[in-house]
């Protein structure tokens, strides 16, 4: 999965430096200057600032400086000079995210998220709510396999979707994905109020599951 992202931040590269190999010197009233392709350099920009979105998240420093890199700032600056500015922050990114700066962070974030919803749901089991220990565990597990398409720049969808879709990327096996589809099964049973399809046994298993599940495929 970590594979597909770094391919796709050399495409993402030599993308851009075509672009500019492209590029067209020109003479105005302001002094000589290089003249890109403004229609590819919109189009790379989208495809960056999705993988950036994808890797580091919105919030992070990498995001908001390719955002401020790519605005014009005033006469001197030009799309030429932007280029440049984002095609270094993307630089650092690909950099941050194959030296495994990247994925340790955001992993030890997750990490310690899921950690604090699976202990609610235990919590709730010890009390005798093992209905809503369920629905918890359940979007820890949606969650989980969020993160995962997002490593291995799958889309989104219903958990079965994303299920079979990981499966098929080959990370992790049939045998997992049919467990997987056996939990998913008690989330939903458990979200439409079917209590008597399943036990507080079968949830506390769950939650067993998800969580080495979890520890298996993000840690």
């Amino acid at each position: 999965m970590n594979k597909k992202i770094s391919e796709r931040f050399e495409s993402l590269m030599n993308e851009v430096n075509a672009i500019e190999t492209a590029k067209v010197k020109v003479a105005s009233d302001y002094g000589d200057g290089w003249r890109i392709d403004h229609d590819a350099l919109l189009s790379w920009r989208v495809k960056a600032k999705n993988i950036i979105i994808q890797v580091c998240g919105e919030a992070s420093q990498h995001f908001v400086e390719f955002v401020h890199s790519e605005k014009l700032n005033g006469l001197g600056d030009g799309y030429y000079k932007a280029l440049k500015r984002t095609r270094a922050v993307l630089g650092a990114a690909k950099d941050d995210f194959e030296g495994g700066y990247l994925t340790s962070i955001k992993a030890l974030v997750q990490a310690e998220v899921f950690d604090n919803e699976l202990e609610q749901a235990e919590e709730l089991l010890t009390s005798g709510y093992h209905v809503a220990a369920a629905v918890i565990a359940g979007v820890v597990l949606e969650t989980g396999l969020r993160e995962l398409c997002d490593r291995s720049t799958l889309e989104h969808g219903k958990l079965d979707k994303m299920n079979a879709d990981l499966a098929k990327a080959g990370t992790y096996n049939k045998l997992q994905q049919k467990r997987i589809t056996a939990l998913a099964d008690i989330r939903n049973n458990a979200a439409h109020g079917k209590s008597s399809e399943f036990s507080a046994d079968d949830v506390r298993s769950m939650i067993k599951e998800v969580e080495q599940f979890l520890a298996q495929h993000l840690g």
